[in-house]
């Protein structure tokens, strides 16, 4: 049974990759829905998935993610996962299709709530805008800010996984670009510009077409101007994504037990155990007072006596 992917907006729903691909689950915003009538959605999905994992960018209204830790409060559940990202909204979308895609392969639902901070680091999200002025999401140059005043001014701006920004011109500063095959979907605001692909796509050596969605209807409100044209380069292919997290070791959490990669669950946020003891013995507070009680009686002349011994 395949882990329940949910979202808090139908904006981070993208056509599926393939037929293969499970849909998303969307919860509706707290304002037009009740918290019974969530409740009743989310425990829908536990009944007939088991596990869920909810992406909620931190973009995202604060009454959002309270609606969302109220819900998994009452349920008193912890088979939900609320996964937050940073990335802008067409990113975020992009990471919501790929934890699709690999729900429907055999990793457990802590793995896969787990990936979703690995998979961030393979998208490449940004977009050309017509102005900066506006922009506090993305760090700004004094500079930058100064130049998004002039009239004509479009600057190319990469929010992650390295945040950088670049005047577009003849002679500006190329974008860091992905060191691996990728795919490259734009959303069209209110700027007329091809620049993603007739610069960006030879520059960042992507094969193929050029995929074009809609413009996300948060996308305005987080770069801070309705005047862009939105980019995401991302990993198209599943077995390439089944391989990157699976390559990468499991732990289980010490705290909810459950299956993890990296260094945090996404279940339960608990970060990684630290590693044992290497000689296998963990002293308690007590028994660490008494050591150190009787390295001090030692003398520094003890001590360095003892350090010399073979």
């Amino acid at each position: 049974m395949p882990t329940a992917i949910a979202v808090t907006s139908a904006d981070l729903v993208l056509p599926a990759a393939d037929p293969g691909t499970p849909q998303a689950a969307v919860l509706p915003p707290p304002e037009g829905r009740s918290l019974d009538a969530s409740l009743a959605d989310v425990q829908q999905l536990l009944a007939r998935y088991g596990h869920v994992v909810v992406v909620c960018p931190t973009a995202a209204p604060a009454a959002v993610e309270h609606r969302l830790h109220a819900v998994r409060a009452l349920l008193e559940s912890d088979r939900i996962a609320l996964v937050r990202t940073d990335l802008p909204p067409l990113g975020a979308a992009v990471l919501v299709r790929q934890l699709r895609q690999l729900a429907g392969c055999d990793f457990s639902p802590g793995v896969l709530a787990s990936a979703a901070r690995l998979l961030a680091h393979y998208i490449y999200a940004g977009a050309v805008l017509g102005s900066v002025s506006r922009l506090d999401r993305v760090p700004v140059s004094l500079g930058s800010h100064l130049k998004g005043w002039l009239p004509g001014a479009h600057f190319a701006v990469l929010a992650g996984p390295t945040p950088q920004i670049v005047r577009v011109g003849t002679s500006e500063e190329p974008l860091a670009g992905p060191e691996f095959a990728t795919e490259l979907l734009l959303a069209r605001g209110q700027l007329q510009t091809d620049w993603p692909a007739t610069t960006l796509v030879p520059r960042w050596r992507i094969p193929g077409p050029v995929h074009e969605v809609p413009l996300p209807a948060s996308s305005p409100g987080w770069w801070g101007t309705g005047k862009l044209v939105e980019f995401a380069a991302y990993l198209p292919d599943l077995p390439v994504l089944y391989q990157l997290v699976s390559s990468v070791r499991r732990e289980t959490c010490h705290w909810c037990g459950m299956e993890l990669i990296g260094d945090r669950c996404g279940f339960c946020a608990a970060p990684l155990a630290p590693p044992p003891d290497p000689g296998g013995y963990a002293l308690g507070p007590g028994a660490q007072a008494q050591a150190q009680a009787q390295a001090r009686a030692l003398g520094p002349g003890a001590r360095t006596a003892r350090a010399a011994l073979p």
